[in-house]
């Protein structure tokens, strides 16, 4: 594992967005990893490499899945949960991690922080400044009149 870097709200890294993450097993409390995340995106999920599983596990929930690469390959990951997933400087979210059989870069893996839990978290990114910013409100979508408007 990298050792973290950056600040609460992203680091700028030649046009590289990462920020730090920390990631806790719900089911087995203290079996915690905290890592420096590319912010991806492009990727649906916060994606580890299959190296990290054993740390974080056993969990309550897990199943393999297929995916589809950037580069359009069809590859298998295991989905596991629930995980409390905090991005630095930003309100902590419950969702899975997906693990993927990663090879690592110059003896370094590249965790990847998607879109997902980007979402969740209440997080956007500004491409300008090159960093992650709160967003002021959520979506909320409803197909008729609500009660209660503030």
């Amino acid at each position: 594992m990298r050792p973290p870097m950056g600040g609460a709200h992203g680091e700028k890294n030649m046009g590289r967005i990462t920020t730090n993450i920390t990631v806790e097993n719900v089911s087995v409390p203290g079996n915690t990893i905290t890592v420096n995340a590319l912010v991806d995106t492009g990727a649906s999920y916060l994606t580890f490499p299959l190296a990290w599983k054993e740390k974080l596990g056993p969990f309550g929930s897990q199943h393999e899945i297929e995916l589809q690469t950037a580069t359009q390959e069809i590859v298998k990951g295991i989905f596991c949960g629930p995980v409390r997933i905090t991005v630095e400087g930003f309100r902590p979210v419950h969702n899975d991690v997906l693990f993927l059989d990663m090879i690592p870069d110059k003896g370094q893996y590249e965790p990847l922080l998607g879109y997902i839990v980007l979402e969740q978290c209440g997080v956007a990114v500004d491409m300008s400044e090159h960093r992650l910013v709160p967003i002021k409100y959520m979506d909320a979508k409803f197909g008729w009149e609500t009660k209660g408007k503030t």
